[in-house]
């Protein structure tokens, strides 16, 4: 075997160790072998820097540094959904949809909308080309570097492909991998991130993308834009970029009713506590791509599609403590110390009151019963105060505005 056969087999041994790894959660060897075949690869590569690519397994390290995101339009562009909050407005959605069609045959497609930043990604004769947010939905920041250090996105594909086209997912922080930023952001004295959603938005916006590489973003992959695609159902489409090497959440099910969307909408309301990453609901599709292209977009959603929203889960506690955190910075943020209380799958013992003004916003003094709630956040927030149960002997809160420890 030549120098340039053995980087080329040792590059697809790589890609294939990191898709078992990475997308299938399948791994077949041990951190240290994959670490050790991929060190042999680079000895290789800077040995041989005439052999080098840019699909390379040892490409995803990062390094590059940008002082500026260039502006790429959309070549199909990136449209938001409709919102749907109950079953009426789910069968509303429906009428529209067979009204359009004719009362044709209709399935649905349900698949899990998770709670991440927007991202389109285009590929040509099966590489990674560019990565671009979804800005206003005509035009959005070219973050590539960044993506190119996300290990669940392909930088090569397998199998049979088309020769150029857009895939569209959300890129996710699990929460696992939240949790533990957040541990290390406080041990260094940092304040915490606010949630997933807002740090995985923020990562793709990091200047230096060896920064990104340290952060354990993951790619979740729903949708493909592009011209002579070779199948003609959503479903169809979900397993041909598993196929081809994108992580596709397996949480999506082929419809025949509404009936059944209803039913997949409340078991994951009830089962997404379990899920790694956050979902705020369940994007409901005209399974057909045929009668996707007949239904058309309003001026910023299709038409068959609508996002079937979960409710924020509350629950009613006591605020039994205001305590102070202070960061590194000197900034000083109010936490609520309540009475542990099940919320969301979870035992709550403390809120975010965000700052002074929510606290004199809703009048929270300790003692209160308030209404926690757990949206999109990690860290549940006070949304309301039962007057009627407040205790006699309260006082108004009084925001601190210097260090409790420093005076």
């Amino acid at each position: 075997m030549s120098i340039k056969e053995n980087i080329e087999a040792l590059r697809e041994e790589l890609r294939e160790h990191n898709h078992k790894y990475y997308v299938l959660a399948s791994p077949s060897i041990s951190d240290y072998e994959f670490d050790m075949k991929l060190k042999e690869l680079q000895a290789l590569e800077e040995q041989y820097p005439e052999f080098m690519d840019a699909t390379s397994p040892t490409m995803r390290v990062g390094g590059a540094v940008t002082k500026s995101f260039k502006t790429v339009v959309h070549e199909h562009r990136m449209y938001s959904l409709d919102n749907s909050y109950s079953k009426e407005e789910l069968l509303d959605w429906e009428k529209r949809v067979l009204r359009i069609l004719g009362n044709s045959e209709v399935s649905f497609t349900c698949e899990l909308k998770y709670d991440g930043a927007s991202i389109s990604i285009a590929y040509e004769n099966g590489e990674l080309v560019r990565g671009v947010t979804r800005g206003d939905g005509f035009q959005g920041d070219d973050v590539t570097a960044n993506i190119r250090t996300i290990k669940s996105v392909p930088l090569r594909l397998q199998g049979d492909f088309p020769s150029k086209f857009d895939i569209r997912g959300e890129i996710v922080l699990p929460l696992d991998g939240f949790a533990k930023m957040n541990e290390e952001r406080i041990n260094s004295g940092e304040d915490p991130y606010m949630n997933p959603r807002n740090t995985a938005a923020g990562s793709l916006k990091l200047q230096d993308s060896s920064l990104v590489a340290e952060r354990p973003l993951e790619c979740l992959l729903y949708g493909i834009s592009g011209n002579n695609l070779n199948f003609s159902s959503q479903i169809e489409m979900l397993l041909k970029a598993r196929e081809w090497g994108f992580k596709v959440p397996s949480a999506a099910k082929l419809c025949k009713t509404t009936e059944e969307v209803m039913e997949f909408v409340e078991y994951w309301d009830t089962e997404r506590h379990n899920l790694p990453y956050v979902t705020d609901g369940v994007v409901v599709k005209v399974n057909s791509l045929h009668h996707q292209e007949e239904l058309g977009y309003t001026a910023k959603s299709p038409r068959w599609a609508l996002a079937y929203k979960f409710k924020s889960e509350q629950a009613i506690t006591i605020l039994n403590e205001i305590s102070y955190q202070v960061g590194r910075t000197g900034a000083i943020t109010p936490v609520a110390n309540l009475q542990p209380v099940l919320l969301a799958g979870t035992t709550v013992k403390r809120a975010s009151l965000h700052n002074a003004d929510q606290i004199a916003k809703l009048d929270i003094r300790e003692g209160d019963t308030v209404q926690v709630e757990k949206g999109g956040e990690i860290i549940p927030k006070i949304v309301g105060v039962d007057l009627s149960k407040r205790p006699a002997y309260s006082k108004p809160t009084h925001y601190i505005t210097n260090c409790p420890e420093c005076g």
